[in-house]
């Protein structure tokens, strides 16, 4: 399950910085070729045809964000590059799909991507359907309200009032199950969000707290982070659910850059500009049901 539609390589500047952690310099598959994966692997079609598609986020700066260049950047954009590399697969015949929380499963499920790496947690309903290498990173649900909102600090304060969030995502799903008090108001992209919480439609968005740090660095002051994080969400990358040969080799790809490096440079080069430096998180080797 592949494509073989490539992209223009990147050509802005900041790109080509970004690139540098991703690149086969620090052990990456420069010299990549199918001979080196197992004959008939979703590892050897991907390096025969000598691209990938991957759906990730437009919408979420540090994550996934749309540049002025056309494509994405950010730390799951990153992540995917590193992953492409190991396959032999240059970043400028790399895919990118938009994908949006309600989109992610059945995108992996009709083969419209190879893989999804877009602030996607780990969950056993969407086991059930698809399935996760990972996590690389580990998140958790918070709130952002306006600057000069102080009636919202926790969760436990969500009762009448209105919150907005994304269809399909794990966030909003709590909020339905734990806060049933809650208005709860759901649009496709969490930038949705956004002008409604500018201009009194809603009282405070919810998702990832990595994904609202995002939203208020570039917010000029009118967005804040409340409370702590109440969930934990871990990230993992998404795949077909029956693949496991091509599942355990992301998983050893992602431990060996925990290992050396490459993960660290691929977060200080973009979610680590806002974000403190994080852990590497332990990859759940599960068995599929």
């Amino acid at each position: 399950m592949f494509t073989k539609t490539k992209v223009a390589a990147l050509g802005a500047a900041a790109a080509i910085a970004l690139a540098a952690c991703s690149s086969g310099d620090d052990g990456g598959g420069e010299d990549v070729s199918a001979g080196d994966f197992p004959e008939g692997s979703t590892m050897a079609a991907l390096a025969e045809a000598g691209s990938i598609t991957i759906g990730t986020k437009f919408d979420q700066p540090l994550f996934g964000l749309l540049a002025p260049s056309g494509d994405p950047e950010g730390f799951d954009v990153e992540i995917g590059k590193i992953i492409a590399s190991e396959l032999g697969i240059d970043e400028g015949s790399i895919e990118w799909v938009e994908t949006v929380s309600a989109n992610r499963e059945p995108f992996i499920q009709d083969g419209t991507v190879d893989i999804v790496v877009a602030t996607y947690t780990i969950n056993d309903d969407r086991k059930e359907l698809i399935s996760f290498a990972g996590p690389y990173y580990n998140a958790g649900q918070a709130l952002m309200t306006l600057t000069e909102t102080t009636d919202i600090e926790s969760p436990d304060d969500l009762a009448g009032k209105n919150v907005c969030s994304v269809t399909g995502s794990t966030p909003a799903q709590n909020i339905m199950d734990n806060y049933p008090d809650a208005e709860l108001s759901l649009f496709d992209a969490y930038t949705d969000c956004l002008e409604p919480l500018r201009n009194g439609q809603v009282d405070v968005v919810t998702t990832d707290n990595v994904i609202l740090a995002g939203y208020v660095a570039e917010s000029d002051g009118e967005f804040q982070v409340v409370g702590e994080p109440f969930t934990e969400e871990p990230y993992g990358i998404g795949l077909t659910r029956e693949d496991d040969e091509f599942r355990e080799w992301i998983n050893d790809v992602l431990e060996e850059i925990f290992d050396d490096g490459r993960w660290l440079d691929a977060w200080n080069a973009t979610a680590g500009t806002v974000l403190p430096e994080p852990e590497a998180p332990s990859v759940d080797r599960y068995e599929v049901g």
